[in-house]
């Protein structure tokens, strides 16, 4: 059995991203219980232990922190009580001053990012590239996604973009059993854990059941068991993980960022010397690392996977 952990990172419509991507991890159900202590053991050593991993949120620059005058020397228990202090006045100051607004974004944000505030932002970074090189050493795992220019998409087609990515990441992780399944003596399966949302939970569950009894475009639905498993992001670090991936794929596509693509495009499923689990679906004049590793090896300088 194999657990692919899938979810998102950008939207798929108009808006302040140019790229969606569709991002799922794959490990054999065995080796699920030393992954999460893996992950648990890297967020305890950071204060992170009952906290989830956002990476956009964690990367952000708090400007309270900057503020604070020797903030790096104060303990942890100091760092979080004196940036809640100085985000408790700013609450007040812009419910005061009527700008419903401006309190509400600021109030979500302070939300979204209280349980790291106890690091500063090199910290945080330094916590993301950790875990990213932990997951890039999981010589058993797999690595599919559809990282889609929205521009490029929307000049050519017309259905949802966040359906093709979710078929295109289905079809790869099926093929993947596929292969897998030819080598082994028993049967082999997979099921699909995705980041609980209402509105997502009812459309993948819809298309999930067409596939079964259609199959994808590629390929028939041979090894994938049942509709997608919706769990709590919150309370699933292997959910996390997939968080992780996604944002360095967009980010690497939309900002050049390398750092992290690097830690984790090893662990993208090849067949031979090609990445066939990863796709960018963009202009073929593009020359990104991702495209370039669809290539053979004579032919393009690609990031070459680890030994496993």
């Amino acid at each position: 059995m194999y657990l692919c952990y899938i979810d998102e990172s950008g939207t798929p419509d108009s808006g302040n991203t140019s790229h969606f991507v569709l991002a799922g991890l794959a490990i054999p159900i065995r080796q699920w219980k030393n992954c999460d202590n893996q992950i648990y053991s890297i967020k305890k050593k950071h204060g992170l232990e009952d906290s989830e991993i956002h990476v956009a949120w964690m990367l952000r620059r708090y400007r309270e922190q900057e503020s604070i005058p020797d903030f790096d020397a104060l303990d942890y228990a100091q760092r979080r009580a004196r940036v809640r202090a100085l985000r408790a006045a700013e609450l007040y100051r812009l419910q005061r001053a009527g700008n419903p607004k401006l309190y509400g974004q600021t109030k979500k944000n302070h939300k979204h990012t209280d349980a790291y505030i106890h690091l500063n932002h090199n910290e945080r970074k330094v916590f993301i590239k950790e875990v990213a090189q932990r997951v890039g050493g999981w010589g058993y795992a797999r690595l599919f996604a559809e990282c889609i220019d929205k521009v490029y998409y929307n000049s050519i087609r017309t259905g949802p973009i966040d359906e093709q990515a979710f078929e295109q990441v289905v079809s790869r992780f099926e093929h993947y059993l596929q292969n897998i399944d030819k080598r082994s003596e028993s049967d082999v399966s997979g099921l699909i854990i995705h980041d609980n949302n209402q509105t997502i939970a009812k459309k993948h569950t819809q298309i999930m059941q067409r596939f079964h009894q259609r199959g994808t475009l590629w390929t028939k639905i041979k090894h994938i068991i049942e509709t997608p498993l919706f769990v709590d992001s919150q309370l699933t670090s292997m959910v996390q993980i997939s968080d992780l991936c996604g944002y360095a794929l967009r980010r690497y596509l939309e900002n050049q960022e390398e750092e992290l693509l690097d830690q984790l495009f090893p662990r993208a499923d090849r067949r031979f010397d090609v990445v066939v689990g990863i796709r960018h679906y963009a202009d073929r004049s593009c020359g990104c690392k991702i495209c370039a590793a669809h290539k053979p090896k004579a032919t393009a300088e690609i990031i070459v996977a680890p030994s496993s």
